[in-house]
């Protein structure tokens, strides 16, 4: 390695960690800001390169030499506030194009001390840790539906919990290496730090200890997220939990009392009710606020008949602690949201579940001039993701008006160093995202809920046809008929074209993502009465829809079609 900056005409400053008496002090600090233990570690201004491998790697790609040009009044060419989904994709994007990127990331740990490594809320505490609890809870069900397949077993069969937090907190770790790797590989810095705006184009950075240093950037992308919010009661940060904790949670929560109603609330009463634990939702006012009502209402309804337990209408206004433990105990006192009524309960976890804030009020944004929405914190930004600052953009959950969805935040954050390094001029489409909520019945739509059709549309303008189905998989297992539901809303002005997907069944969200490309296509009724179905599979009966609600016709099912 020095014989190459030098054969460079590079001059590069050598520590020489066996000849200093603190050497092994500075291979651990060395150690914790780059996970490298071997040496050479090789920095280029101020960017972390790697060893000697990736020093010759990055001289051959070029990208040595990049880095060594400081012709930039700035430190950097981009600062990314928030290692998540969007800013990890902003970063790559960026440093494939060649520019020279600092990411700073830090995890403020949640009120019980909860915190995660590199790559955000859906590697570390959403989708990915969510969607394999749902999996295991899929597990007892396929279990219970075995026996009537054949399968005999005599042996009591139960759930370990810490088994499966520890199976998958090992999964989230592979991939926190993963993405540390991923940023080393294309020499982007990575800082755990604090990042706060200070002045323009200047940023301080603290760490765990305490320890600030400043860097400048000529752009800026702020990618902070979004963390569970809490209920402003007695009790609430000293003794609930939220999902920054659940799925760390180092014993079985036991009796869970869910508060919210929110798509997150439903998830984790789904799968904790699926490994058999006594669960109970505690809702405000509506299902999933925001998605489409009638499919709320049956995911509500699926949940209530497979045993968990719905209090509508009340909210809570204290908790408090009757016993320590693992889990302990706690009570909780609730009121009506219509009267005078107070009830109370005893449970083992209490899990808020009630909604996120975004992360903008302490980063400095004021200093430098960004406007925030005061009530929501969200970031209003024009249509290429930039604040009212113009050396600085946003992406991801904390956007105003945006769907808070991972695919949306790596999609807008990889086209938005594209347009910001001259790459490309595309736009990020927010329009027809799909998304599923994984809830024991899964629930998958596309486009527009049936309420806001009408209000956009007016119901005489629009076409819902829909129907209820009852998949092969169930008919064995005795598992009910006339639950499973699909229903698509179709605009009568624009040759039926389907502005609105909507099914609840299994496997919803594969179902839902190969419908989603084909309403990017401009599906319409047609289109899909024309595509012959996969028999016998779920998806197939958006090929054969035929009842209108219009109609008012029966759409119970009573056999295979």
């Amino acid at each position: 390695v020095k014989e190459l900056f030098s054969s460079l005409g590079v001059e590069c400053n050598v520590l020489e960690l066996d000849q200093v008496d603190d050497g092994a002090k500075i291979q651990e600090v060395l150690s914790e800001i780059t996970n490298q233990k071997t040496v050479p570690n090789v920095f280029v201004n101020k960017v972390h390169v790697g060893g000697c491998d990736q020093t010759f790697q990055a001289y051959q790609s070029g990208l040595l030499q990049k880095l060594l040009q400081e012709d930039s009044a700035y430190d950097y060419d981009l600062i990314i506030v928030g290692g998540g989904s969007g800013g990890l994709s902003c970063a790559k994007e960026a440093a494939i194009l060649g520019k020279k990127v600092m990411v700073l990331d830090f995890v403020v740990p949640s009120p019980q001390g909860t915190s995660w490594g590199l790559g955000g809320t859906c590697v570390n505490v959403g989708c990915i840790p969510k969607k394999l609890m749902h999996q295991a809870a899929l597990l007892g069900q396929a279990l219970c539906d075995s026996r009537k397949f054949g399968w005999e077993y005599d042996q009591q069969v139960k759930h370990n919990w810490e088994t499966m937090t520890k199976a998958i907190q090992n999964h989230i770790s592979s991939l926190n290496w993963g993405y540390r790797l991923s940023l080393r590989e294309k020499a982007v810095a990575y800082v755990n730090s604090y990042g706060e705006f200070v002045e323009h184009h200047k940023i301080k950075a603290t760490n765990k200890k305490g320890q600030e240093t400043y860097y400048t950037a000529a752009q800026f992308v702020i990618a902070t997220g979004e963390r569970p919010r809490y209920l402003g009661i007695q009790g609430d940060k000293e003794y609930c939990i939220t999902s920054d904790d659940l799925f760390s949670l180092p014993y079985c929560p036991g009796k869970t009392l869910v508060v919210g109603a929110s798509y997150v609330a439903l998830e984790c009463a789904g799968f904790l009710a699926g490994f058999g634990l006594d669960v109970t939702v505690m809702v405000r006012s509506i299902l999933l606020r925001g998605f489409d009502q009638e499919m709320a209402e049956k995911v509500g309804s699926y949940m209530e008949q497979h045993g968990v337990k719905f209090l509508r209408k009340f909210i809570p206004v204290m908790i408090q602690q009757l016993e320590k433990g693992s889990p302990g105990k706690l009570k909780v006192l609730a009121k009506s949201t219509e009267g005078t009524e107070t009830i109370e309960g005893v449970y083992n976890t209490v899990l808020l579940a009630i909604g996120r804030d975004s992360c903008t009020r302490k980063i400095g944004l004021e200093k430098i001039g960004v406007k925030i929405n005061e009530k929501s914190g969200k970031i209003p930004v024009n249509d290429v993701e930039q604040t009212s600052v113009p050396y600085v953009c946003a992406v991801g959950d904390i956007l105003e008006g945006k769907p808070e969805l991972t695919p949306v935040a790596i999609q807008s954050g990889k086209l938005l160093a594209r347009r910001l390094f001259g790459a490309s001029l595309e736009k990020c489409d927010y329009i027809n995202v799909p998304t599923t909520v994984f809830t024991p019945l899964e629930y998958g739509c596309c486009g527009l809920a049936e309420e806001k059709a009408i209000e956009v549309y007016k119901k005489e303008n629009l076409e819902i046809y829909h129907t209820l189905f009852w998949p092969l998989e169930w008919t064995v297992a005795g598992r009910e008929n006339n639950t499973c539901y699909a229903k698509i809303i179709c605009n009568k002005l624009d040759h039926d074209r389907v502005i609105g997907f909507h099914i609840l069944g299994p496997n919803a969200g594969e179902v839902t993502q190969g419908f989603a490309a084909a309403m990017k296509c401009g599906l319409t009724k047609q289109l899909l009465d024309d595509t012959i179905g996969i028999h016998p599979t779920c998806g197939e009966v958006f090929t054969t829809l035929e009842i209108t609600k219009s109609s008012g016709l029966d759409v119970t099912q009573k056999g295979c079609g």
